[in-house]
């Protein structure tokens, strides 16, 4: 199978080809047409110039035939006046068009027509018609340096037309590499992130297609990586979370089966705890799985929103008075209902609701608001911790990620509650977002659309 470079330069070369053989052939055609067209112009202005001086010596057209005679081709000489070649016959008729010369089917004597004698050339001397010189249309008959001179410009079109063929060859091999060039390299680059190599990137060298070709396979190719590289982290970061409790359980268990602890309650709290914490770590894992498959079941109905926060608001309130922590609300009059699902949601506020209950100190407060943007509308969790700086803001939503690495995972959480809300929100059709500053706490707002009117 030809190669793309290939296909292009016999594309190249042929269109070269074909383009310099129709220059050629027209060029040699009209070469020899406008030759002959400026010969035959030529002749006809030496005949008109002898008939003229033949007239003003003689002061007739007595004898003039004698300057028409019959040789290997039609001649004007052999009598009075320049020995001049003729390369196309002619008639000469006086001014009435009576012909003075016959020359071939014509006789001395006839009138022609006016037809003919349009087509002629008026012969004038003192403002006066004299004759009328008219070119019979033969066959225009060419002298031997004549047709050297056709050949020789034949010659060299084709020539030129050979070095135009040559060049459209090597331009095609040229453009054609340079073309393909960005594909061989995309082709490389390809072969070896199948391979396993995921950091290829290929230089932009244009700004056409090819360009934007090689700008999205450079985006692949980072996303790509990054997807993976996230993914083993995932994959590291899950058999770390498993382990924890695992061992606490085992650990717990085998004592217990070998004396080494007592039966107590307080030990098979621990092994409780412990399975419950894996449960709940599971449980993550296959929610951000089906939302990742796009399978997460999501049954939307009409819900306001400040019930929506109210409700979650008194799922904490408790845990909120342990920690002698406010929680405020603050929604807007006259909100547009949702169209969400109620359980969904309430699991995201809860997500949220628990991270900054665990990041805000003794004393503090978290605001739950609502309002309304647009055709949207904004819910948004508060609190009064630490706060985080712009790039930790921006990776809070990764799995498994904690602000503070130093922090106890007993305490922290598996690491998936944020992460969990975001892909709730986004299978809504919503948007998440964080806003912080180190000192002034944490804001996450989520944005979702009102209920539309054709659902109200």
């Amino acid at each position: 199978m030809r190669s793309i470079s290939t296909k292009l330069i016999l594309a190249f070369l042929s269109i070269g080809v074909v383009s310099v053989a129709i220059i050629f052939l027209t060029a040699r055609w009209n070469t020899r047409l406008e030759f002959i067209r400026f010969l035959s112009d030529q002749s006809q202005s030496v005949v008109v110039t002898s008939l003229m001086e033949y007239h003003r010596q003689y002061g007739s057209w007595e004898g003039v035939e004698a300057l028409f005679i019959k040789g290997d081709r039609p001649g004007l000489g052999m009598g009075p006046g320049p020995h001049i070649d003729m390369m196309q016959p002619y008639l000469l008729a006086d001014p009435n068009g009576y012909v003075i010369v016959a020359n071939g089917r014509y006789k001395i004597g006839e009138r022609l027509s006016g037809e003919q004698l349009e087509i002629g050339t008026l012969l004038m001397e003192d403002g006066k018609i004299i004759g009328i010189l008219i070119p019979l249309g033969g066959a225009f008959q060419q002298s031997p340096r004549e047709l050297e001179f056709i050949e020789r410009t034949n010659r060299t079109l084709f020539y030129g037309a050979l070095i135009g063929a040559v060049i459209a060859l090597v331009l095609g091999v040229f453009l054609s590499r340079a073309i393909t060039r960005p594909i061989r390299e995309l082709t490389r680059a390809t072969h070896a992130i199948s391979a396993g190599d995921l950091s290829q990137q290929v230089p932009v060298r244009t700004n056409d297609e090819l360009g934007e070709l090689a700008r999205a396979f450079n985006k692949m190719s980072a996303e790509l990586s990054r997807s993976v590289n996230a993914r083993k982290q995932m994959t590291a970061d899950i058999a770390h979370e498993l382990r924890t409790p695992l061992s606490l359980i085992l650990g717990h268990a085998e004592a217990v089966h070998d004396g080494v602890l007592p039966p107590t309650k307080e030990n098979f709290e621990i092994i409780r705890e412990e399975a419950a914490r894996l449960e709940h770590l599971v449980e993550d894992l296959r929610t951000l799985s089906l939302a990742d498959a796009g399978e997460l079941s999501i049954l939307p109905q009409p819900t306001e929103p400040d019930r929506l926060l109210r409700e979650v608001t008194s799922l904490f309130q408790y845990q909120a008075q342990k920690k002698n922590i406010s929680l405020q609300l603050d929604i807007a009059p006259h909100l547009p209902t949702l169209e969400v699902d109620p359980g969904r949601m309430t699991q995201v506020l809860t997500n949220i609701l628990d991270n900054a209950l665990r990041h805000t100190p003794e004393g503090g407060r978290i605001t739950l608001s609502a309002k309304q943007a647009g055709e949207r509308v904004e819910l948004a969790i508060q609190d009064s911790g630490p706060g985080l700086p712009k790039e930790e803001t921006e990776r809070i939503f990764e799995r498994f990620y904690r602000a503070d690495a130093s922090r106890r995972r007993d305490e922290g959480g598996s690491g998936l509650g944020l992460a969990i809300a975001k892909s709730i929100v986004q299978a809504h059709n919503g948007q998440v977002w964080a806003e912080s500053e180190p000192g002034k706490g944490l804001k996450i707002v989520i944005s979702l659309p009102q209920q539309s009117e054709s659902g109200a």
